[in-house]
């Protein structure tokens, strides 16, 4: 059991201290500036190979969203950070890169489920790139040298993975990872691995919307909020002060809901 799971417990207070000490040493040199992704040409046969299973309510007429998951470490702060991007229009805790009859949290925690906590993202492309995503993801989602953990959080259920859903995400998602690593941005080559999306499973309703609905947890105060203040400051322009959030009330099924979450 992870020490994250024990929100309530005595452990709780070393946890913080642990914690704000890793934040402000580990990630003092933090939230880089990335490069924007170098263009990758499109080929004429790109079909999507999978899909939000249903979309948002506040979709525009004639829009077609497209959608990415992204696993990084806790997928409380993952989906925190994409539920404050213009042009995100649903996101979704869950599991993917294991079997569905093991995607529920107790068993992913485990750690041999194959699965990775992950966060599925719809989005308008109109309004935001898949590489703009991308750019998010690697500056304040994660740390994307680290492997099989995110800060207190180890375990293969941990990895960085961008789970594409067509062709040309993963040509893009390649070639952004291998034109990072050329420029040495980070310390250390980058972890995330490039997968095709396998059987995403929404996570249980009460792991959707952590962050927002409990912003005073130790555990989002700690490494959640930074994330989210970094956002803001690095990618204004694409900050959104209210999150879309999304409720999942049963499996196979999304609904937004307008209600804050917080108390």
């Amino acid at each position: 059991m992870m020490i994250r799971k024990n929100v309530l417990g005595v452990a709780l207070a070393t946890f913080s201290l642990y914690g704000i000490l890793h934040e402000v040493t580990s990630r003092a040199s933090a939230y880089p500036t990335l490069p924007e992704p170098v263009i990758v040409a499109k080929t004429g046969n790109d079909k999507p190979i999978g899909q939000m299973t249903a979309p948002p309510d506040d979709s525009r007429p004639g829009m077609t969203p497209s959608s990415v998951v992204f696993a990084g470490g806790c997928f409380w702060g993952v989906q925190s950070i994409f539920q404050h991007v213009r042009g995100v229009t649903a996101t979704r805790a869950g599991y993917d890169g294991g079997a569905r009859d093991t995607a529920q949290y107790e068993r992913v925690s485990e750690g041999d489920t194959g699965h990775a906590e992950s966060v599925e993202v719809e989005y308008d492309p109109t309004l935001v790139s898949f590489g703009t995503l991308m750019r998010i993801f690697f500056t304040v989602a994660l740390d994307p040298t680290q492997i099989d953990q995110q800060f207190p959080d180890t375990g293969p259920q941990y990895r960085s993975v961008i789970f594409t859903r067509t062709a040309q995400q993963a040509r893009e998602a390649e070639a952004y990872i291998a034109q990072l690593d050329a420029a040495h941005i980070f310390a250390q080559p980058i972890a995330t691995h490039v997968q095709p999306d396998k059987a995403f499973t929404g996570a249980e309703r009460e792991h959707q919307n952590f962050a927002a609905r409990y912003p005073h947890n130790i555990y989002i105060e700690t490494y959640d909020a930074p994330r989210l203040d970094a956002l803001r400051a690095s990618f204004p322009a694409s900050w959104r002060t209210e999150p879309v959030l999304a409720l999942s009330t049963a499996p196979g099924s999304l609904r937004m809901s307008n209600d804050s979450g917080r108390k």
